[in-house]
């Protein structure tokens, strides 16, 4: 398979590339890569991300970020941070890449337990990614034939635990082995429009 994916200089996408390139070919995509810049807050950039790359068999995006912090001490533009990268980056790259899928291709999202299980200062990352939960059980229904769209949701991963761990007392860290399945499963499986959940 060709696999195109975003995010794959950070701590989860890094892994992902590692695992993957051992059996299929990984197109690597982030802002700082030097021949396959993206930002997926502007869908221009993403649009010229596919123009170069050509028709890709997965699509696994582990970028976008959110503004973390006390509801009462965030701004209307703080919120904005999370729609526009984490869940319009995702949507936009959706909307565009389903046009450069193969037959039998899949898009594979990023969200994280805090969709389902909240912590304090994450109002804003909480509700982006239960808007990504919801898109990606939606968009299912009418997907094209053919092509599969999912998002993989994963507790705090070992990886980030330390610089994280003071927001998650007594969650359980994922080890990144563990958190790959999710991933595999979403592209070499047939799921579709599932969360494919691993928080413990």
């Amino acid at each position: 398979m060709k696999i195109l994916i975003l995010g794959a200089s950070g701590t989860i996408g890094k892994y992902l590339v590692q695992h993957f390139s051992k059996n299929h070919e990984v197109i690597c995509a982030s802002r700082n890569d030097k021949e396959n810049k993206v930002n997926i807050e502007e869908a221009s950039s993403i649009a010229q991300l596919f123009e170069k790359v050509g028709k890709v068999d997965a699509i696994i995006c582990a970028a976008g970020e959110a503004k973390w912090g006390y509801f009462n001490e965030l701004s209307e533009e703080d919120f904005y941070i999370g729609i526009k990268s984490k869940l319009m980056g995702q949507v936009n790259l959706t909307r565009l890449g389903l046009n450069h899928l193969n037959e039998g291709g899949s898009i594979t999202l990023t969200t994280g337990i805090l969709a389902d299980d909240p912590v304090v200062k994450t109002s804003s990352a909480a509700m982006v990614n239960g808007g990504i939960h919801s898109f990606v059980q939606a968009l299912a229904l009418e997907i094209p034939a053919g092509k599969r769209i999912n998002a993989v949701s994963t507790g705090v991963v070992e990886n980030a635990y330390q610089k994280y761990q003071s927001y998650f007392p007594g969650h359980i860290p994922i080890p990144m082995s563990k958190m790959i399945h999710g991933y595999v499963r979403s592209v070499e499986g047939k799921d579709n429009g599932q969360i494919i959940k691993i928080y413990s």
